[in-house]
């Protein structure tokens, strides 16, 4: 049989793993040689950090009649939400798309700390790590719909809607920014969403499909 040979740091880690075993009796060690798929889930739990289980929050529905931008604005108009200037700005753009027919979608809320960024992140390793988790960007649809749908938000809280980023006037990519501040329900814009060195607070709350 030819030994099986490895890269130096894997070499260097399953020396140090070697001189930190704790003392086993000559009969403990047969039975985890006899059975190498224990060893391995036993090195598995004990190395490999699970990925995180994601319950839905809310459940809002999509393609409800609303077809452009005139209709979303006198909706959160006539059920008195504000909208910000860059909200408004790209509820017009073409980018804004909605479902032609009634559709549910099932969302949940993470914060960048939940996703494992204990420091907070850059926008693009945010989306690598959605990528990896399973995680879906929302249609943008979800934002005006989920302010229009969740009239129940906690003082202070503000969600990014973590989506495909619509070019406002400016020039700036921006997304939706479902927030309540001072009993206001708000639809906002995010900003900051190009500079490459803006780092998201580990405490954020980000929006995703499930």
């Amino acid at each position: 049989m030819t030994a099986k040979t490895y890269d130096r740091q894997t070499a260097k880690f399953l020396a140090v793993v070697g001189e930190n075993m704790p003392e086993l009796s000559g009969d403990v060690m047969q039975r985890w040689i006899q059975n190498p798929r224990a060893v391995q889930k036993a090195l598995s739990n004990a190395f490999c950090s699970p990925d995180p289980e994601f319950n839905i929050w809310k459940t809002i529905n999509l393609g409800t009649g609303l077809k452009t931008a005139d209709d979303f604005r006198k909706a959160l108009k006539d059920n008195g939400f504000d909208i910000s200037h860059w909200a408004d700005d790209i509820l017009g753009k073409p980018a804004f798309t909605v479902a032609t027919e009634t559709i549910e979608v099932d969302l949940v809320k993470v914060t960048l700390a939940e996703l494992g960024f204990k420091k907070g992140a850059r926008s693009d390793q945010i989306y690598e790590r959605a990528k990896e988790l399973g995680l879906e960007l929302c249609p943008p649809e979800v934002g005006p719909q989920l302010r229009l749908q969740c009239q129940d938000q906690p003082n202070n809280e503000w969600v990014l809607i973590w989506m495909e980023p619509i070019i406002d006037s400016a020039g700036h990519p921006r997304v939706f920014l479902v927030g309540c501040l001072t009993s206001k329900l708000w639809l906002c814009g995010s900003l900051d969403w190009d500079n490459p060195d803006f780092i998201w607070d580990p405490a954020d709350f980000l929006v995703f499909c499930k």
